[in-house]
Protein backbone atom coordinates (compact mmCIF):
# COMPACT_ATOMS: atom_id res chain seq x y z
CA UNK A 1 0.00 0.00 0.00
CA UNK A 2 1.44 3.31 -0.50
CA UNK A 3 1.57 6.05 1.82
CA UNK A 4 0.89 9.63 0.75
CA UNK A 5 3.07 11.98 3.63
CA UNK A 6 0.64 15.16 4.16
CA UNK A 7 2.93 18.69 5.48
CA UNK A 8 0.02 19.64 8.01
CA UNK A 9 -3.65 18.26 8.95
CA UNK A 10 -6.16 18.48 6.38
CA UNK A 11 -8.67 21.18 6.82
CA UNK A 12 -12.21 19.72 7.78
CA UNK A 13 -14.32 22.28 6.02
CA UNK A 14 -13.44 21.50 2.51
CA UNK A 15 -14.31 17.80 3.62
CA UNK A 16 -17.74 18.10 5.04
CA UNK A 17 -18.26 20.10 1.64
CA UNK A 18 -16.97 17.36 -0.28
CA UNK A 19 -19.05 14.26 1.82
CA UNK A 20 -22.11 16.46 1.28
CA UNK A 21 -21.52 16.35 -2.32
CA UNK A 22 -20.28 12.90 -2.56
CA UNK A 23 -23.02 10.42 -3.93
CA UNK A 24 -21.74 7.56 -6.00
CA UNK A 25 -19.89 4.33 -4.54
CA UNK A 26 -17.78 2.12 -5.76
CA UNK A 27 -16.20 -1.67 -5.46
CA UNK A 28 -12.66 -1.34 -4.24
CA UNK A 29 -11.11 0.54 -1.11
CA UNK A 30 -7.82 3.00 -1.83
CA UNK A 31 -5.03 1.00 -2.29
CA UNK A 32 -3.34 4.08 -0.24
CA UNK A 33 -2.67 5.61 2.98
CA UNK A 34 -2.41 8.97 4.66
CA UNK A 35 0.45 9.43 7.36
CA UNK A 36 0.91 12.67 9.46
CA UNK A 37 4.19 13.24 11.08
CA UNK A 38 5.18 15.49 13.79
CA UNK A 39 1.96 15.35 15.72
CA UNK A 40 1.86 17.32 19.33
CA UNK A 41 -0.78 17.68 21.47
CA UNK A 42 -2.69 21.21 21.91
CA UNK A 43 -2.87 20.92 25.92
CA UNK A 44 -5.90 23.22 26.00
CA UNK A 45 -7.75 21.23 23.02
CA UNK A 46 -7.34 17.96 25.85
CA UNK A 47 -8.49 19.93 28.43
CA UNK A 48 -11.59 20.47 26.53
CA UNK A 49 -11.41 16.93 25.67
CA UNK A 50 -10.85 15.63 29.26
CA UNK A 51 -14.20 17.98 30.43
CA UNK A 52 -16.50 16.97 27.69
CA UNK A 53 -16.17 13.29 27.79
CA UNK A 54 -15.29 13.23 31.99
CA UNK A 55 -11.70 12.35 32.14
CA UNK A 56 -9.75 13.60 35.12
CA UNK A 57 -6.92 16.15 33.89
CA UNK A 58 -3.62 14.49 33.24
CA UNK A 59 -0.56 13.73 31.51
CA UNK A 60 -1.69 10.97 30.04
CA UNK A 61 -3.97 10.60 27.17
CA UNK A 62 -7.33 8.54 27.29
CA UNK A 63 -7.29 5.58 25.24
CA UNK A 64 -9.95 7.28 23.09
CA UNK A 65 -8.03 10.95 22.26
CA UNK A 66 -5.73 10.04 19.38
CA UNK A 67 -9.13 9.43 17.53
CA UNK A 68 -10.07 12.53 17.68
CA UNK A 69 -6.50 13.47 16.72
CA UNK A 70 -6.49 11.13 13.50
CA UNK A 71 -10.13 12.02 12.71
CA UNK A 72 -9.32 14.48 9.97
CA UNK A 73 -6.84 12.32 8.40
CA UNK A 74 -9.44 9.11 8.01
CA UNK A 75 -12.04 12.23 6.60
CA UNK A 76 -9.77 12.61 4.06
CA UNK A 77 -9.62 9.28 3.32
CA UNK A 78 -13.13 8.74 3.26
CA UNK A 79 -14.53 11.88 1.32
CA UNK A 80 -11.57 11.32 -1.68
CA UNK A 81 -13.00 10.33 -5.05
CA UNK A 82 -11.40 6.78 -4.37
CA UNK A 83 -13.32 5.74 -1.41
CA UNK A 84 -15.98 3.56 -2.59
CA UNK A 85 -19.34 4.71 -0.38
CA UNK A 86 -20.58 8.04 0.87
CA UNK A 87 -19.72 9.34 4.03
CA UNK A 88 -23.06 10.38 4.77
CA UNK A 89 -25.14 7.49 5.47
CA UNK A 90 -22.31 5.15 7.04
CA UNK A 91 -22.75 3.60 10.46
CA UNK A 92 -20.00 3.20 12.81
CA UNK A 93 -21.08 0.08 14.20
CA UNK A 94 -17.50 -0.95 16.53
CA UNK A 95 -14.46 0.58 17.84
CA UNK A 96 -11.64 -1.29 19.16
CA UNK A 97 -8.40 0.64 20.31
CA UNK A 98 -5.58 -1.24 21.66
CA UNK A 99 -3.21 1.01 24.10
CA UNK A 100 0.53 -0.69 23.57
CA UNK A 101 1.95 1.92 26.31
CA UNK A 102 0.88 5.41 27.43
CA UNK A 103 0.73 8.03 25.20
CA UNK A 104 1.90 11.14 27.01
CA UNK A 105 0.67 14.53 26.42
CA UNK A 106 4.70 15.58 26.08
CA UNK A 107 4.92 13.29 23.21
CA UNK A 108 5.73 13.40 19.22
CA UNK A 109 4.33 10.67 17.22
CA UNK A 110 3.00 9.91 13.66
CA UNK A 111 -0.34 9.56 12.38
CA UNK A 112 -1.13 7.23 9.49
CA UNK A 113 -4.90 5.77 8.56
CA UNK A 114 -5.65 3.56 6.08
CA UNK A 115 -8.76 1.27 4.86
CA UNK A 116 -9.13 -2.16 4.93
CA UNK A 117 -11.03 -5.52 4.96
CA UNK A 118 -14.07 -4.87 2.48
CA UNK A 119 -16.49 -7.41 3.09
CA UNK A 120 -20.58 -8.54 2.78
CA UNK A 121 -22.79 -7.86 5.73
CA UNK A 122 -26.44 -9.27 5.83
CA UNK A 123 -27.27 -5.35 5.81
CA UNK A 124 -24.55 -4.23 2.82
CA UNK A 125 -20.95 -3.78 2.92
CA UNK A 126 -18.34 -3.63 5.75
CA UNK A 127 -14.99 -1.80 5.81
CA UNK A 128 -12.53 -1.05 8.42
CA UNK A 129 -10.88 2.80 8.99
CA UNK A 130 -7.39 1.96 10.67
CA UNK A 131 -5.20 4.58 12.34
CA UNK A 132 -2.21 4.17 14.32
CA UNK A 133 0.05 5.85 16.29
CA UNK A 134 4.01 5.44 16.60
CA UNK A 135 6.80 6.84 18.02
CA UNK A 136 10.14 6.62 16.52
CA UNK A 137 8.81 3.83 14.25
CA UNK A 138 7.06 1.93 17.29
CA UNK A 139 2.98 1.64 16.63
CA UNK A 140 2.07 2.46 20.46
CA UNK A 141 -1.61 2.88 19.49
CA UNK A 142 -4.62 1.38 16.93
CA UNK A 143 -7.80 2.21 16.43
CA UNK A 144 -10.13 0.17 14.15
CA UNK A 145 -12.93 1.48 13.74
CA UNK A 146 -15.70 -0.52 11.52
CA UNK A 147 -18.26 1.24 9.52
CA UNK A 148 -21.38 -0.39 7.79
CA UNK A 149 -22.88 1.08 4.43
CA UNK A 150 -26.32 -0.29 4.41
CA UNK A 151 -28.13 -1.31 1.11
CA UNK A 152 -30.91 -3.44 3.40
CA UNK A 153 -33.52 -1.57 5.01
CA UNK A 154 -34.93 -4.67 7.12
CA UNK A 155 -33.54 -4.08 11.09
CA UNK A 156 -33.69 -6.12 13.99
CA UNK A 157 -35.20 -5.64 16.82
CA UNK A 158 -32.35 -4.75 19.87
CA UNK A 159 -33.29 -7.13 22.67
CA UNK A 160 -34.06 -5.54 26.19
CA UNK A 161 -31.26 -6.63 28.64
CA UNK A 162 -32.57 -7.66 32.35
CA UNK A 163 -33.44 -5.39 33.86
CA UNK A 164 -30.38 -4.69 37.12
CA UNK A 165 -29.60 -1.52 39.26
CA UNK A 166 -26.63 0.66 37.19
CA UNK A 167 -23.52 0.90 39.21
CA UNK A 168 -23.80 4.50 38.29
CA UNK A 169 -26.99 6.43 36.30
CA UNK A 170 -25.66 9.37 34.16
CA UNK A 171 -27.70 12.58 32.90
CA UNK A 172 -26.70 13.22 29.15
CA UNK A 173 -27.81 16.76 28.11
CA UNK A 174 -28.74 18.06 25.20
CA UNK A 175 -25.65 19.84 24.18
CA UNK A 176 -23.53 16.92 24.32
CA UNK A 177 -23.64 16.61 20.70
CA UNK A 178 -22.55 20.00 19.95
CA UNK A 179 -19.65 19.88 22.92
CA UNK A 180 -17.99 16.39 21.55
CA UNK A 181 -18.77 17.80 17.88
CA UNK A 182 -16.37 20.62 18.69
CA UNK A 183 -13.81 19.05 20.72
CA UNK A 184 -13.84 15.92 17.95
CA UNK A 185 -14.49 17.53 14.44
CA UNK A 186 -17.19 15.49 13.71
CA UNK A 187 -19.56 17.54 13.18
CA UNK A 188 -21.80 15.13 11.50
CA UNK A 189 -25.47 16.66 11.91
CA UNK A 190 -27.61 14.07 13.92
CA UNK A 191 -25.25 14.77 16.64
CA UNK A 192 -26.15 18.67 16.05
CA UNK A 193 -29.16 19.40 14.27
CA UNK A 194 -32.21 18.59 15.21
CA UNK A 195 -34.15 18.77 11.83
CA UNK A 196 -31.33 17.09 10.05
CA UNK A 197 -31.54 14.75 12.81
CA UNK A 198 -35.10 13.72 11.70
CA UNK A 199 -34.41 14.20 8.06
CA UNK A 200 -32.37 10.65 8.59
CA UNK A 201 -34.72 9.11 10.75
CA UNK A 202 -33.74 10.01 14.38
CA UNK A 203 -36.62 11.82 16.57
CA UNK A 204 -33.78 14.14 17.96
CA UNK A 205 -29.90 14.26 18.05
CA UNK A 206 -28.05 11.46 19.22
CA UNK A 207 -24.44 11.26 21.56
CA UNK A 208 -21.88 9.96 19.52
CA UNK A 209 -20.74 6.42 19.74
CA UNK A 210 -17.02 7.80 20.64
CA UNK A 211 -18.57 10.17 23.61
CA UNK A 212 -19.91 7.36 24.76
CA UNK A 213 -17.15 4.78 24.42
CA UNK A 214 -14.77 7.35 26.05
CA UNK A 215 -17.22 8.38 28.57
CA UNK A 216 -17.53 4.37 30.14
CA UNK A 217 -13.39 4.46 30.05
CA UNK A 218 -13.47 7.93 32.51
CA UNK A 219 -16.01 5.70 34.64
CA UNK A 220 -12.96 3.01 34.82
CA UNK A 221 -10.27 5.86 35.25
CA UNK A 222 -7.70 4.34 38.06
CA UNK A 223 -8.54 0.60 37.30
CA UNK A 224 -7.05 0.07 34.11
CA UNK A 225 -3.46 -1.34 33.18
CA UNK A 226 -1.19 0.25 31.28
CA UNK A 227 -1.85 -1.52 28.48
CA UNK A 228 -5.07 -2.65 26.98
CA UNK A 229 -7.30 -3.15 24.49
CA UNK A 230 -11.17 -1.94 24.65
CA UNK A 231 -13.36 -2.78 22.23
CA UNK A 232 -17.25 -1.82 22.16
CA UNK A 233 -20.12 -2.40 19.98
CA UNK A 234 -22.73 0.61 19.11
CA UNK A 235 -25.87 -0.36 19.45
CA UNK A 236 -29.55 1.50 19.77
CA UNK A 237 -28.55 5.48 19.42
CA UNK A 238 -28.65 7.54 22.67
CA UNK A 239 -31.86 10.00 22.14
CA UNK A 240 -30.54 13.35 23.78
CA UNK A 241 -31.22 14.23 26.26
CA UNK A 242 -31.16 11.23 28.10
CA UNK A 243 -30.77 9.49 31.20
CA UNK A 244 -28.66 6.31 30.68
CA UNK A 245 -27.06 3.48 33.02
CA UNK A 246 -23.55 2.20 33.02
CA UNK A 247 -22.50 -1.23 34.32
CA UNK A 248 -18.99 -2.46 34.69
CA UNK A 249 -17.79 -5.71 36.09
CA UNK A 250 -14.54 -7.35 36.30
CA UNK A 251 -13.98 -10.87 34.79
CA UNK A 252 -11.27 -13.21 33.80
CA UNK A 253 -10.07 -11.46 30.80
CA UNK A 254 -10.42 -8.19 31.99
CA UNK A 255 -13.74 -5.87 32.27
CA UNK A 256 -17.05 -6.34 30.99
CA UNK A 257 -19.13 -2.96 30.76
CA UNK A 258 -22.51 -1.37 29.54
CA UNK A 259 -24.41 1.26 28.75
CA UNK A 260 -28.35 0.95 28.64
CA UNK A 261 -31.69 2.98 29.00
CA UNK A 262 -32.43 2.16 32.57
CA UNK A 263 -36.50 2.27 32.11
CA UNK A 264 -36.27 -0.57 29.77
CA UNK A 265 -32.98 -2.19 29.53
CA UNK A 266 -32.46 -1.53 25.92
CA UNK A 267 -29.06 -1.15 24.74
CA UNK A 268 -27.06 1.56 23.36
CA UNK A 269 -23.33 0.30 23.79
CA UNK A 270 -22.06 -3.25 24.66
CA UNK A 271 -17.82 -3.59 25.35
CA UNK A 272 -14.78 -5.52 26.80
CA UNK A 273 -11.63 -4.65 28.00
CA UNK A 274 -9.05 -7.59 27.25
CA UNK A 275 -5.00 -7.67 27.06
CA UNK A 276 -3.88 -6.32 23.79
CA UNK A 277 -3.69 -8.21 20.76
CA UNK A 278 -6.49 -10.57 22.41
CA UNK A 279 -8.51 -10.65 18.83
CA UNK A 280 -10.66 -13.53 20.09
CA UNK A 281 -11.09 -13.33 23.60
CA UNK A 282 -13.50 -16.06 25.40
CA UNK A 283 -16.37 -16.12 27.22
CA UNK A 284 -17.22 -13.07 28.87
CA UNK A 285 -15.03 -10.92 26.67
CA UNK A 286 -15.42 -8.57 23.64
CA UNK A 287 -15.99 -11.33 20.73
CA UNK A 288 -19.33 -12.37 22.94
CA UNK A 289 -19.88 -8.87 23.35
CA UNK A 290 -19.70 -7.68 19.98
CA UNK A 291 -22.12 -10.50 18.10
CA UNK A 292 -25.34 -8.80 17.37
CA UNK A 293 -27.19 -6.28 15.25
CA UNK A 294 -24.88 -4.10 13.63
CA UNK A 295 -27.21 -0.71 13.06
Amino acid sequence: MNTIVLERPPRLGPLYCAAALRRSTGTTLPERGLRLDGVRVDLAHLAEYDRVCGFRLGDELPATYPHVLAFPLAMALMTAPDFPFPLLGLVHVRNRVEMLRPLRSSDTFSLSVCAEALRPHERGTQLDVVATAAIDSEVVWTDRSTYLHKTSKSRKSEKSQTLEVPDATWCVPRRTGSDYARVSGDRNPIHTSRILARAFGFPATIAHGMWTKARCLAALEGRLPDAYAVEVAFKLPILLPATVGFSASPDRTGWRFAVHDPRTGRPHLAGAIVDPGCAEPGAGGAAGLLRGRDR
